[in-house]
């Protein structure tokens, strides 16, 4: 077991005085068997009316309203988890999706079916055609070493670029400009994932980047595919590995729109800047 700390600094800051609209905030992790939450301390300033609960897909949404104006929203998210997983190949697949292809049963297609669509405007030809770099039809393969090769294709041969504008671009876009940031991969590993008839979905959360002082973090984003008997397991494609110990997953969504960190409006003629800081340490 691995302990962390987690700090998530948010700041908009405006030239003008506010009226604040309601702001949703996903920035608890996903407890499960494999992920604990020892602390959590959430400071909202100016002070909220703050209410909990967990959307469709089960991720815990916290809903900030406000009665004043202000200057400045601050949103300060200090936690302490502790995560279980150390061996993320330790997982059995079940026997009749060993081998790639293979059918999903009866009963999982009817939840899986909305993770099985094709995410964005992505041409299925264009995607078919660059999956024929990794795969051909007909080649004997693992389930697991088909993701396992296709999340190395995409960090191999793709460039990574942090961009700080909001949204996520389609799989035809990071095809033809080769570059994208970590959302953007994770879309393009869903999309393929997809066209392959597997279930994906998007997962967004934090990722502990060791530096020479032993602190560093960001918050990022990348995949999970259905595997019947291993469940949902994570690739980052960003990274070229299997999601382990150091990925932290506070959101899942069939689209990746869908789970904004923080999202919210505000009434008045300001302008506003953003300001975020995030922070991921190894706790003894």
């Amino acid at each position: 077991m691995q302990r962390y700390k987690i700090l998530h600094r948010t700041y908009y800051n405006f030239t003008s005085d506010v009226i604040l609209g309601a702001h949703s905030m996903r920035l608890r992790p996903r407890e499960d068997h494999e992920l604990r939450i020892e602390s959590l301390d959430l400071k909202i300033s100016p002070e909220p009316d703050l209410r909990w609960h967990r959307d469709v897909e089960g991720n815990s949404v916290a809903i900030a309203t406000f009665s004043e104006t202000t200057r400045q929203l601050a949103i300060e998210s200090e936690l302490i988890i502790q995560q279980y997983l150390e061996n993320p190949l330790d997982f059995l697949v079940a026997e009749y999706a060993i081998a790639y292809p293979f059918q999903y049963s009866e009963d999982d297609k009817v939840l899986l079916s909305p993770y099985m669509a094709a995410p964005g405007t992505t041409p299925a030809a264009g995607l078919s055609n660059w999956i024929a770099n990794i795969w051909r039809k007909g080649e004997p393969i693992q389930t697991y070493t088909l993701l396992q090769r296709l999340t190395n294709y995409i960090y191999q041969n793709m460039v990574y670029q942090m961009r700080e504008e909001p949204g996520v671009q389609s799989a035809d876009q990071t095809l033809s400009s080769g570059t994208g940031s970590c959302r953007d991969f994770a879309l393009l590993f869903m999309a393929a994932s997809r066209e392959l008839g597997l279930a994906a979905r998007f997962v967004t959360g934090y990722l502990h980047a060791p530096s020479p002082t032993g602190a560093g973090g960001s918050t990022h984003a990348w995949a999970e595919v259905y595997i019947p008997g291993a469940g949902w397991r994570g690739f980052d494609p960003t990274s070229g590995v299997i999601v382990g110990t150091d990925h932290i997953p506070v959101a899942v969504a069939r689209l990746p729109e869908s789970v904004p960190p923080v999202a919210g409006t505000f009434q008045g003629s300001a302008s506003s800047q953003l300001e975020v800081g995030v922070w991921v340490s190894k706790c003894p």
